[in-house]
């Protein structure tokens, strides 16, 4: 279910080795329907666990946090007029944005498939 090349954040993204990032399948069974999408325009720089958007279900609005440093290259601009793709697709046509990364070793201190499924084991 979860891709072993991704990373994994705690906050429940994942990120490619290219800097493609997006939210995880767990994620997006917490959250129940998705209703709305909102992501940053092309050119916009990220942070290491700011916010960069959210997440829109029927139960809440989460934030979405960045694994990584960078500055957004692309965004996934389907999910605008259609969100509930993330609840379909969440590992592959859903990503959100992709990040040209400033610091690819900073990919090393986020979790592993392995790791990841251990914590959202212990939830």
């Amino acid at each position: 279910m979860y891709p072993d090349q991704y990373k994994y954040t705690k906050e429940h993204e994942w990120v490619a080795p290219d800097g493609t990032v997006g939210i995880t399948d767990h994620a997006q069974k917490e959250l129940g329907d998705i209703v709305y999408v909102d992501l940053p325009k092309p050119g916009a720089a990220v942070e290491t666990g700011k916010s960069f958007g959210s997440v829109e279900s029927v139960k809440a609005v989460s934030d979405i946090y960045s694994p990584v440093d960078g500055e957004i290259a692309e965004v996934n601009e389907a999910l605008t007029t259609a969100p509930e793709k993330l609840n379909e697709d969440p590992h592959g046509a859903a990503w959100l944005v992709k990040i040209k990364l400033s610091n690819a070793s900073q990919l090393d201190g986020l979790m592993s498939k392995a790791d990841y499924e251990a914590y959202i084991g212990g939830l």
